[in-house]
C-alpha cells in the first residue's frame, strides 16, 4: 500500500493536485512581465516591444481561459479517480439507479469486441457480465500471491491460460524470484541461461520476455474470453515433430517433445536441422561463402541471411553523362540523375527545370519553413542550409507543470522544485528538479548484507531481495592437499572435498598401525582389526573387532528434585573387556533332533526349540511340545478332532474325534439347484461324491422339460440338461408360395433350406387377375373419352345456333337437347352403378376359383 503522503485526494479537505491548480493563477500573476517570479527567477522588462493594448488584452484573456479550462479538467479527473478508488465513497452513493446504469455502460463497452462479432447479441455474455459485476462490487477478488483484495484502481496482470488476476508488483516479484531460484539450483554459471517462470495458479510457463512491466497506458487488444479452467481431458497426441507414437496427455498441456533430432532440410537447401523435436525450425546457424548484391566481393555469411551489401560506391556514369551513381553496392540499373528532374529553390516555393550542371538559386521570398520547435516559421529570406534557432518569446510551462514563465522558444524551462516521490527501489526519494513524474531508477548503492553474511550488495539500490554473492571461497580437506572452490556463504554447509591422500593420524589402540584409509574430515573411524587377545577361561583368542577405544554413554546423575533439568547424555571413550568366548562346540539337543554348535562359554545339552515330533497314541499326530527329555517329561495326549482328508467334493468334516483307520461314509444331504436353475434338489453326499460325471448330471436334473427358448423362438424339447441347448428344432412349420396358394409342412431346423415356388396354375390365376384389371382400366378410359366427346359435340352445337332460326327448328333442337341430356344421364348412372358391381362380381369369382383350386 502506498504511504499517506503519496495518496492524492484521500486527505481532509481538497486533494493536493486541486491545491496546486488553485495556486497557479497566483503564480501566473507573479510571473507576468515586469514582476519578480517565484524561486529567484527574474524576467526581462522592456527587452521586447510591447504589442498594442487591445491585442495584448485579447491574447492574455485567451491564455487565461485555456489554462483555467485545463485546470478544471484535471481537477475533475483527479476527483473522479479518487472517488472511484476509495471504498468509503462507493458506500456513500445513494443513487442506485444512476450507479447501475453507469456499471451497465462500462460492461457494454468492455464487451464491444465480442458483440461486434455476434451482431449485437449479448445473451452468451449475461453470465460472464454478472460474474464480473458481482466480483468487483463485493471485493471478493483476491491476489493469490499476497492474499489481499484487488481494488479497481490497482494495476493487475491476467494469466492467458487460467484468466486469474494478480497485482502487477506481485507478479513481477514472483517472476523474478522464480527465475532466480531455478538459476541458483540448476545453473553452474548463475544467470547465464534464460529460464521460464510459471503462473502461480495453473503453472503455465512464460518466457522471461513475457514478464509484465508498468507500461499500462495502452489497451490490451486481446479478444474477451470467459474465465474457463484448463481442459482436464486426456487426448492422444504425437510429439511436436510427429515422429514418435501418440501418448495420452492432458488437453491443456498436450504439447511435448520426443527430444529426437529434427533432421528437416532448412531453407538454405544445404544443411539439415540438428535441434531436438520442435514445431518450426530456426534459421540455419551455419555460414557459407556468399556474394554481395553487386557481385564485387565475397564473404562468409550466415545461411539464414545470404543477401548483403558491400561498402563500395557504384561509380557508374548516369544517363545524363555528367555525374556518376553514388549509391553503395548498386544492384541492376542505376537510377536517373537526381539533378535532371524538376528541382525547387531551398524554401520549396519556386520550381525550375535546369540542366543538371547548374544550381538552383534562392527565390528571394521569405523562407517560411518550420523551425525545430514546430510552432513558428523562419522569417529569413530563402537560403540554403538549416534555419536558425527559434528565439521568439513564449510563455512556457515547466516540466513538472507547476510554474509558467516567458522565455525564448528554443530553451527548456526547468523549475527548482524537487520531486518528493519514492524511486523504484521504494527506499530513496527522487529529489530531481522539475520532475514530470517519470522518476529515474535509483543510482545509489544497495549496501545491504548478502545471504553469505560476509559481504554487502554492490549493485544499484533495488527493490526485493539481493542477488547471491559473486565471491568464491576455498574449502580444504583435513590434510590441506585438496581444495574445493564454492560460492561465498556455502562454506558453512559444504562438506570438505574428498582427498585421495592417505590419512596420517597415529593409532589409538593396542595395534601397531591403523587400517589404511583416505583423508577424511573429523575423527578417524574406529579400528576394525580383530582384537586377538587371549581369553581368560579358555585357550581361544578374542575374534571381535578392536574395542580399546569405544564411545560409551556416561551414567546420568540422579536428580535431586523436579527443579533440576536433565542434562544431555555425554559419551566418553572407554576400553571394553573382551566378550565371552563364542567358539562353537558340537552338542546334541534334549530330543536328539540335531547336533548344533554351542558357544564355548556355556557347554552342555540344550533345547533346540523345535516341536518334539514323536508320534502320539492316535497314530495321526505328533507331539507339539518344545524339545524335552522323555524320561522326566512324557509327551502329551491327543485331544484334536479328526483331520483326515475327505472324499473329493465332500464339504463336511468327520464327526468322530481323532481316531486310527478310515472315516465312516458321509450321510448328510446336499442341497443344490438343477441344471435349469428352477428346482431345488437334495442328494446324499456319499452318492454325489462317488458318482461319475454322467451320474452326477442325472442326479442334478429335475426331469422336467427345459424352459429355454431356441434362436428360432420355439421351446427346447429336451429334459433338464446342462450347457447350451441344441439348435436342431424338430417342430414342424408351414411354408407357402408367394401367392399363398401352395403350402407344405417341414421341420423348423430345415425351413431355411426349403423354398416353395408358384406353379403354372398360380401363374395362370395371376395372369387372369391382371387381364381383368386391364379390362377395367380400358373400360374406364373409354367411358371418359366418350364423355369428353359428348361435351365437345354439345359445345359445337351451341356455337352453330348463333343466327336467326325458326321456332320449329328451335323447338326441334330443344327436344333433341333434352333427349341427349336424358341419354347422357342414364349412361352416367349405368357407368357409376354397373362398373363397381361388375368389379365386385369379378373379384368374388376370382376368390372362389382360387379357393377351389387350392
Amino acid at each position: 500500500m502506498e504511504p499517506a503522503w503519496r495518496q492524492q485526494g484521500r486527505g481532509r479537505g481538497r486533494s493536493q493536485e486541486a491545491q496546486v491548480e488553485r495556486s497557479r493563477p497566483l503564480q501566473k500573476e507573479r510571473e507576468r512581465p515586469g514582476t519578480a517570479t517565484g524561486r529567484g527567477v527574474r524576467t526581462k522588462t522592456g527587452s521586447a516591444p510591447e504589442p498594442p493594448h487591445g491585442l495584448a488584452v485579447q491574447s492574455k484573456f485567451e491564455e487565461i481561459r485555456k489554462s483555467n479550462q485545463a485546470a478544471a479538467q484535471r481537477l475533475v479527473e483527479s476527483h473522479f479517480s479518487s472517488s472511484s478508488s476509495s471504498d468509503e465513497d462507493d458506500n456513500s452513493i445513494d443513487d442506485g439507479d444512476h450507479k447501475e446504469g453507469k456499471r451497465g455502460k462500462i460492461l457494454a463497452s468492455a464487451f464491444t469486441t465480442y458483440t461486434d462479432q455476434t451482431g449485437g447479441d449479448a445473451t452468451g455474455l449475461q453470465r460472464t457480465g454478472q460474474y464480473v459485476s458481482d466480483l468487483f462490487q463485493s471485493g471478493a477478488l483476491t491476489c493469490l500471491i499476497c492474499i489481499a483484495s484487488v481494488k479497481r484502481t490497482q494495476a493487475v496482470w491476467s494469466c492467458s491460460s487460467c484468466f486469474s488476476l494478480f497485482h502487477l508488483p506481485c507478479i513481477q516479484k514472483w517472476a523474478k524470484d522464480s527465475v532466480f531460484l531455478v538459476s541458483s539450483v540448476t545453473d553452474e554459471d548463475f544467470g547465464q541461461k534464460q529460464h521460464p517462470w510459471p503462473c502461480p495458479k495453473c503453472r503455465a510457463e512464460y518466457p522471461p520476455s513475457a514478464t509484465p512491466n508498468r507500461s499500462l497506458s495502452s489497451s490490451c487488444g486481446r479478444l474477451f474470453g470467459r474465465p474457463c479452467p484448463p481442459c482436464p481431458k486426456m487426448v492422444s497426441v504425437s510429439c511436436l515433430c510427429g515422429k514418435a507414437q501418440p501418448l495420452p496427455r492432458r488437453c491443456s498441456n498436450k504439447a511435448w517433445s520426443c527430444q529426437q533430432p529434427c533432421g528437416k532440410l532448412l531453407l538454405c537447401k544445404q544443411h539439415k536441422c540438428s535441434q531436438p523435436c520442435h514445431t518450426e525450425c530456426a534459421p540455419c546457424p551455419r555460414v557459407s561463402v556468399q556474394k554481395c548484391v553487386c557481385g564485387r566481393e565475397k564473404a562468409e555469411r550466415p545461411c539464414a541471411s545470404p543477401r548483403w551489401t558491400c561498402q563500395q560506391v557504384c561509380g557508374a556514369p548516369l544517363s545524363c553523362g555528367n555525374h556518376t551513381c553514388e549509391e553503395v553496392c548498386c544492384d541492376g540499373d542505376c537510377p536517373p540523375c537526381p539533378r535532371s528532374i524538376s528541382r525547387t529553390c531551398p524554401c520549396g516555393k519556386t520550381k525550375s527545370s535546369l540542366p543538371c550542371t547548374e544550381e538552383v538559386q534562392p527565390c528571394g521570398d521569405t523562407c517560411d519553413r518550420r523551425l525545430a520547435c514546430l510552432k513558428h516559421t523562419c522569417s529569413m529570406r530563402c537560403h540554403r542550409g538549416s534555419c536558425e534557432t527559434c528565439r521568439q518569446e513564449v510563455e512556457k510551462e515547466c516540466r513538472c507543470g507547476r510554474y509558467r514563465k516567458q522565455m525564448p522558444c528554443h530553451k527548456e524551462y526547468l523549475c527548482d522544485s524537487k520531486c518528493p516521490k519514492t524511486r523504484n527501489c521504494q527506499r530513496h526519494q527522487c529529489r530531481r528538479k522539475c520532475c514530470p513524474g517519470n522518476c529515474p531508477p535509483c543510482d545509489q548503492s544497495c549496501g545491504r548484507t548478502l545471504g553469505c553474511r560476509n559481504h554487502k550488495c554492490p549493485s544499484v539500490c533495488h527493490q526485493g531481495s539481493c542477488y547471491p554473492c559473486p565471491e568464491s571461497v576455498e574449502v580444504r580437506c583435513t590434510c590441506g592437499s585438496t581444495v574445493l572452490v564454492v560460492p561465498c556463504g556455502r562454506e558453512r554447509t559444504t562438506k570438505p572435498p574428498r582427498c585421495k591422500e592417505a590419512c596420517r593420524c597415529p593409532p589409538s589402540c593396542h595395534h601397531p598401525t591403523r587400517e589404511a584409509h583416505r583423508c577424511h574430515p573429523g575423527t578417524c573411524p574406529p579400528c576394525k582389526q580383530p582384537c586377538l587377545l587371549p581369553l581368560p577361561s579358555c585357550s581361544h583368542t578374542c575374534p571381535q573387532p578392536c574395542h580399546d577405544v569405544v564411545l560409551v554413554k556416561s551414567q546420568q546423575v540422579h536428580l535431586a528434585g523436579p527443579w533440576e533439568q536433565p542434562s544431555e547424555p555425554a559419551f566418553v571413550k572407554k576400553a571394553l573387556p573382551c566378550p565371552p568366548c563364542q567358539v562353537p562346540l558340537p552338542t546334541a539337543c534334549f530330543g536328539e533332533h540335531e547336533v548344533s554348535p554351542v558357544p564355548c562359554h556355556r557347554q552342555g545339552r540344550f533345547s533346540c526349540k523345535r516341536p518334539c515330533g514323536r508320534p502320539l497314541t492316535c497314530g495321526n499326530h505328533s507331539c507339539s511340545r518344545e524339545c524335552h527329555l522323555v524320561n522326566s517329561n512324557p509327551c502329551e495326549v491327543c485331544e484334536e478332532d479328526c483331520s483326515k482328508p475327505r472324499p473329493s467334493g465332500c464339504p463336511h468334516s468327520c464327526p468322530r474325534p481323532c481316531h486310527p483307520g478310515a472315516c465312516p461314509p458321509c450321510s448328510q444331504m446336499i442341497r443344490q439347484r438343477c441344471h435349469c436353475k428352477i428346482s431345488l434338489l437334495y442328494v446324499e453326499c456319499t452318492k454325489l461324491t462317488a458318482a461319475d460325471e454322467q451320474t452326477k448330471e442325472a442326479l442334478s436334473s429335475c426331469n422336467n422339460q427345459c424352459p429355454k427358448e431356441l434362436s428360432c423362438g420355439h421351446r427346447c424339447k429336451q429334459v433338464c440338461h446342462p450347457g447350451v441347448c441344441e439348435e436342431t428344432c424338430q417342430q414342424k412349420v408351414k411354408l407357402r408360395c408367394p401367392c399363398k396358394r401352395i403350402k407344405k409342412e417341414v421341420l423348423c431346423s430345415l425351413s431355411a433350406q426349403f423354398a416353395v415356388e408358384c406353379d403354372d396354375i398360380c401363374r395362370e390365376q395371376q395372369k387372369k387377375v391382371s387381364q381383368l384389371k386391364e379390362a377395367e382400366q380400358r373400360a374406364a378410359q373409354e367411358e371418359e373419352q366418350r364423355k369428353l366427346q359428348e361435351e365437345l359435340e354439345a359445345f359445337e352445337k351451341r356455337q352453330q345456333r348463333g343466327g336467326r332460326r325458326n321456332k320449329k327448328r328451335g323447338r326441334r333442337e330443344e327436344v333433341d337437347d333434352e333427349r341427349s341430356k336424358a341419354a347422357r344421364w342414364w349412361r352416367r348412372c349405368a357407368a357409376f352403378a354397373l362398373v363397381p358391381l361388375g368389379g365386385a362380381l369379378l373379384s368374388a369369382a376370382t376368390y372362389y376359383y382360387l379357393q377351389e383350386s387350392a
